[in-house]
């Protein structure tokens, strides 16, 4: 991996020659393959933090320039583009419902269920994640183990720049109906987020757990939060005004099943996913 990595270093600034240098092309092609095999991923967590594989995102960078548009059909239905889509489920374990559609050079664990939904180029997903209906994943987007994506949520994705962190969603998490998630967020473990929660870099989260003032966040859902979607005022010069944030109002308990105390944590502050 060393080897491939020091040749998509040394061709990230060669741009001209990407298509036409043969060597460079099999060693982009290699590390798609990579991805999608789940030898390598876009972002790792290591020494107890997120990094991301900055040259692993270039090639994925360079796989667009290299690929040419191509016709591609299954049955009735014709596609146009650069990138195939992902086939073999049976093989790979992974169940796919009519009509969910994932990139080659996207991971899916066996065990993934894909309702109609779609996983983009780089992503990662764990094993015994759902993936519901009408959820998309973006591109290099890391979704961990026995993760719940509910109907209609949408995690953002990002290739450049190629330093930016992508939507990074650990194991054990439940991502209600509707939600965002977008700029390299973090829901860590166990996390809970109900129907419509809207997160971004600059989206301020407050924990409201406690009897004093609330405390402010940005960019991370810390472990087994239950978090809702709120507002806060704020003075423009038209007037005042609410924007949106986000809600911290409990913790999912660890000495209870997992599905238990999260239907406890949605009845207790009456939260709809």
């Amino acid at each position: 991996m060393n080897k491939l990595k020091l040749k998509i270093e040394n061709s990230w600034n060669k741009k001209d020659i990407w298509s036409i240098d043969q060597n460079i092309k099999q060693s982009i092609i290699e590390v798609i393959d990579h991805i999608e095999n789940g030898k390598i991923r876009v972002c790792e967590f290591l020494d107890e933090k997120w990094i991301v594989n900055e040259w692993i995102k270039k090639a994925i960078i360079m796989f667009f320039t290299v690929k040419k548009m191509n016709k591609i059909k299954f049955g009735p239905f014709e596609f146009y583009d650069k990138i195939p889509i992902k086939k073999k489920f049976k093989e790979k374990g992974v169940r796919v419902v009519p009509h969910a559609i994932a990139r080659y050079g996207s991971y899916i664990a066996p065990g993934v269920v894909l309702m109609p939904s779609y996983v983009n180029i780089g992503s990662y997903i764990g094993e015994g994640t759902m993936i519901d209906t009408w959820a998309t994943v973006g591109s290099c987007a890391q979704v961990g183990k026995k993760v719940h994506i509910s109907g209609g949520v949408g995690i953002g994705g990002v290739l450049e720049p190629v330093q930016a962190n992508p939507v990074i969603i650990e194991d054990d998490v439940f991502i209600g109906s509707r939600c965002i998630l977008v700029e390299g967020v973090l829901i860590k473990k166990g996390a809970v987020l109900g129907a419509n929660v809207v997160l971004t870099t600059s989206t301020k989260i407050f924990d409201v757990t406690n009897n004093n003032l609330p405390v402010e966040i940005k960019g991370v859902i810390p472990e087994n939060s239950v978090v809702i979607p709120g507002s806060y005022p704020k003075n423009f010069p038209a007037g005042k005004f609410y924007v949106p944030c986000a809600l911290i109002i409990g913790k999912r308990k660890e000495s209870t099943n997992k599905k238990t105390s999260l239907n406890d944590a949605l009845r207790t502050h009456n939260i709809s996913v």
